[in-house]
């Protein structure tokens, strides 16, 4: 196990995955703002509502977006990044890039992507933008559990199409050094164990984990959005492994 001890609270990042806007993280940074925690939001460039260039929103652009964050944070304390779902890419953009502005990065049911990954390689040129699919569909991919009937109103209701170019450029990485920035992974419709197996196998969809330094994998048990289906729980692991510093030494 890795020995930790706690320290001064960072600025902490939320950022959210796919269709999603800073607003999904309302109820978990309400319970953060409880415990004490100072945390900021970020609704990517293209999942603003009146963006008339998403057609042209790249994740370059989104990585620019987190840095221009990491930037303003207040406080000596540092930054650490969550990362939900399909915010991966460009928050690992970000980790190659500037390792050294990032105190620790959390995914929550997602992880670092591996280079070169695209997340729809067979995308036309020609899609502008990808609408949130019928619920039917998108539940062959990612667990609904949890999830109360007014959760997935809303979610209908405020759902941005996710621009184009994001979905089909390749995450160019080049600094190993992004391995090496301490590192949480919330684990929800996948169990720990079985994420740490896939890894170990070579799965391309967590092959990075295998190869990070400093890693801790935590369970907490419920579908793809845990914002809304445990907020309360999610931003406690949070704060903790937010305030969490882990000496050099590798699972």
């Amino acid at each position: 196990m890795t020995a930790t001890k706690t320290t001064a609270d960072p600025t902490i990042i939320p950022i959210p995955g796919h269709w999603l806007g800073a607003w999904a993280w309302d109820e978990v940074r309400e319970h953060l703002s409880g415990a004490g925690a100072i945390s900021v939001a970020l609704t990517l460039p293209g999942l603003e509502p009146g963006d008339a260039s998403r057609s042209s929103r790249t994740l370059d652009d989104q990585a620019a977006a987190i840095e221009e964050t990491i930037d303003r944070a207040e406080g000596d304390a540092g930054v650490v990044l969550v990362a939900h779902s399909g915010a991966n890419a460009p928050v690992t953009l970000v980790l190659d890039r500037h390792p050294e502005l990032v105190r620790r990065v959390i995914w929550v049911d997602s992880g670092p992507v591996a280079p070169d990954a695209v997340f729809a390689p067979d995308a036309s040129r020609a899609l502008e933008e990808l609408p949130l699919p019928p619920f039917e569909a998108l539940a062959q991919q990612a667990s609904f559990e949890g999830l109360s009937s007014e959760a997935l109103d809303r979610f209908r209701a405020r759902a941005v199409p996710e621009p184009g170019p994001v979905l089909r450029q390749p995450v160019r990485l080049t600094n190993d050094a992004r391995r090496s920035v301490p590192t949480t992974l919330v684990c929800c419709s996948i169990p720990s164990a079985q994420l740490w197996e896939l890894a170990q196998a070579g799965h391309p969809m967590f092959a990075e984990v295998a190869v990070l330094g400093r890693r801790e994998l935590i369970d907490l048990p419920t579908g793809h959005w845990p914002m809304w289906s445990r907020p309360e729980d999610l931003a406690a692991v949070l704060h903790a492994a937010a305030t969490r510093v882990d000496e050099d030494q590798p699972r």
